[in-house]
């Protein structure tokens, strides 16, 4: 299935509906390239001129890959791609025969697609036949005098959809599942995914105001996604938890569907940085960077647990003693131990990382720094994390006058976006971009239990550090 958080691809197959969506009717399942050549077939006459039937068949790949791509009918509910309804649909008549002219073009053109206005997705090419029906997009009768008068393909497409669209070709082909995550997305997750659902809720409270705005798509699920996806499912009529599961994923694809118009001629348009990738999907052997460094973090905290787990030397990069580490990690909760961290190995380390945390006593809280509380923190999170973050902060700051005192509220605005980006750059942290991730929390408070060790000294007990 196509995805509206990534680039197009042209599917292996599609799933057709042989009826109008709500008719009792068979699906049938056919490769892309026959639904292409049968549909061109349906419509179109194989006597026309080359250049007509090239410009017909662009406007049918394009069309269905709008289906497709937007999953239209399987955000509403429904198990197919599209239908063989021409009130709504293209014409697809099962078991016809293709003509070998029509199969030729056909299997030349199928990985290509038009655009408009630089957008990514394919565009909404609305077409009519021009004689007994008329419309606004192209009409296919309308197609034959232009080429007559010698147009191309694609001048015989900017007379009907403008100048400003273009054709995307040698499209890879391959094929995926739904586009809803198998895992659902909750507060604490950073992938794709929630970077997908943070652009589309931004997108839909233009039009419904009442959603809060996320401070940034940036792929970290916290207070403030959180927050969103809870007024969107009160909207909608889904139970209010703030937990995006597939109902609320393809409703949410729905809404932004509709918004942006994207199934209709004058689309808004999905540009190229709403659907460029932030997060490494899977790590493997081989990663490197802040993702493995966290995911290392994780591993030696639940390592003191689980005694089948080993520790690793948390240097970013995912070596064989990383790899191994997973493999252990994958055998001590029942996963497929092939030492690649999916969305499944993931959550499985990172629930039994939050298990053990939550069984910390509050006292503890009192004595001295606590572990990572499990979400990551940024722009816009708040609550009692990001009043414990400012605390240590704070405190660092009296000795660091390097690092700035920030305001104890609770909320993470630019003054303590200011501070962590202060830290993570005097201490040398991997990354420096004023989120707290499990590394930099991790560094804070190692600094933090540095700086209060004297605070609690009796008086001429060692402080625990050499005194210069």
């Amino acid at each position: 299935m196509n995805n509206p958080a990534a680039l197009p691809v042209i599917p292996e197959f599609v799933t057709v509906h042989l009826g109008r969506p709500t008719e009792a009717a068979r699906n049938v399942t056919v490769p892309f390239l026959d639904y292409v050549s049968n549909v061109a077939s349906s419509e179109i006459y194989p006597t026309w001129p080359e250049n007509a039937l090239r410009a017909n068949i662009y406007a049918q790949v394009s069309f269905v890959l709008n289906r497709i791509y937007t999953e239209f009918y399987r955000s509403r509910g429904y198990d197919f791609d599209i239908t063989n309804s021409t009130s709504i649909d293209q014409s697809f008549v099962e078991g016809r025969e293709i003509f070998d002219n029509i199969r030729e073009l056909a299997a030349e053109l199928f990985d290509s697609y038009v655009t408009r206005g630089g957008n990514v997705e394919p565009y909404f090419t609305q077409y009519c036949d021009g004689d007994e029906v008329r419309c606004d997009g192209l009409e296919q009768w309308g197609t034959v005098p232009l080429a007559e008068q010698g147009l191309t393909p694609f001048e015989i497409l900017q007379y009907y959809y403008g100048d400003d669209i273009g054709i995307r070709s040698n499209v890879p082909v391959e094929n995926s599942g739904p586009s809803a995550p198998e895992i659902p997305l909750r507060e604490g997750i950073t992938n794709n995914d929630v970077r997908t659902v943070q652009i589309r809720l931004n997108r839909i409270s233009r039009n419904y105001p009442a959603i809060p705005k996320i401070i940034r798509a940036d792929g970290i699920f916290a207070d403030d996604t959180t927050a969103a996806v809870r007024a969107f499912q009160e909207i909608v009529g889904l139970t209010p938890d703030g937990v995006v599961g597939k109902a609320t994923w393809y409703a949410i694809l729905f809404f932004y569907n509709a918004v942006k118009r994207l199934n209709e001629l004058d689309s808004e348009g999905i540009a190229l940085q709403e659907v460029s990738q932030q997060y490494p999907g899977v790590l493997a052997p081989g990663a490197s960077g802040n993702a493995v460094e966290n995911l290392q973090f994780y591993i030696n905290y639940v390592s003191d647990f689980y005694p089948a787990i080993p520790s690793v030397v948390r240097d970013g990069i995912y070596g064989p003693e990383t790899e191994n580490a997973v493999r252990q990690i994958q055998y001590v909760f029942g996963l497929s131990p092939d030492g690649v961290v999916g969305e499944r190995t993931w959550n499985a380390l990172y629930n039994a990382y939050l298990g053990i945390v939550s069984t910390i006593p509050l006292e503890y809280r009192e004595a001295s720094g606590v572990p990572f509380p499990g979400a990551t923190l940024r722009i816009g999170s708040e609550g009692e994390d990001v009043l414990l973050l400012q605390r240590y902060l704070n405190r660092i700051a009296e000795d660091y006058p390097e690092i700035p005192e920030v305001g104890v509220t609770g909320y993470f605005g630019n003054q303590t976006e200011a501070a962590v980006i202060a830290f993570q750059q005097y201490f040398g942290t991997s990354a420096q971009s004023g989120v707290v991730d499990a590394i930099t929390w991790d560094e804070i408070v190692d600094v933090f239990d540095d700086v209060t060790g004297a605070d609690s000294v009796r008086e001429g007990q060692y402080p625990g550090y050499p005194i210069e």
